[in-house]
């Protein structure tokens, strides 16, 4: 378990992500968290669409976290992102060839991104869903090659991170950057003040 920059001794929620994205943009938001350790399997189930994987492993994430929060009464934020093209979810890439054909595959075209997310405290359990659809445009092989070079597409899911040297890539976003980059802030916010966690009191502490 590992302090955001806004812990406290009293913090607001537990995260179940090791994501720096995640933490940043939890950061952003004004939260108090801890991060928590989760380890669940995230194969895809047969028949399976990428709206149900997305919530169930944001919810099994966020179950996963219970057992480490520092205390009983702390509830637990999970999210997943999918990124999907085809009706087929494109995972990270294994290798620079696994990179080079999602990029090439994505180029020239719309796909979607859907983050599910998921609050849970023991008792009660809560989830959203973002869906964004993003349009890439053609990308020179040459590209390709400079951008795995950059080892920023080894761990993002699609094989290209929209924050980051990836968004050179993006002609056209439809939905939610934040979700996009694998934390709705709105869906969150709702999630939050579900559970009565009135983030905003840390706005001052966060702007400093």
């Amino acid at each position: 378990m590992s302090d955001s920059p806004l812990s406290s001794e009293s913090p607001d929620l537990c995260l179940a992500s090791g994501s720096p994205r995640r933490q940043a943009l939890l950061t952003r938001m004004g939260v108090r968290f801890v991060t928590v350790a989760q380890d669940v399997d995230e194969q895809v189930l047969a028949d399976e669409s990428p709206e149900v994987f997305v919530i169930r492993l944001a919810l099994e994430k966020a179950r996963a976290g219970l057992s480490g929060r520092p205390t009983p009464d702390i509830p637990v934020l999970g999210a997943d992102t999918a990124v999907v093209i085809d009706d087929e979810i494109l995972g990270k890439p294994q290798d620079a060839d696994a990179a080079r054909a999602m990029l090439e595959r994505l180029a020239g075209r719309t796909h979607r991104v859907l983050t599910g997310v998921a609050l849970v405290d023991g008792e009660q359990e809560a989830t959203r869903l973002s869906l964004s659809s993003v349009s890439l445009r053609m990308i020179d092989p040459a590209e390709i090659e400079a951008y795995w070079a950059s080892g920023e597409p080894a761990d993002k899911a699609g094989a290209y991170a929209i924050q980051g040297l990836g968004g050179v890539f993006v002609e056209q976003l439809e939905g939610s950057y934040s979700g996009v980059m694998g934390l709705p802030l709105f869906e969150t916010h709702d999630l939050l003040g579900e559970f009565g966690i009135a983030y905003q009191r840390h706005w001052a502490t966060e702007a400093r």
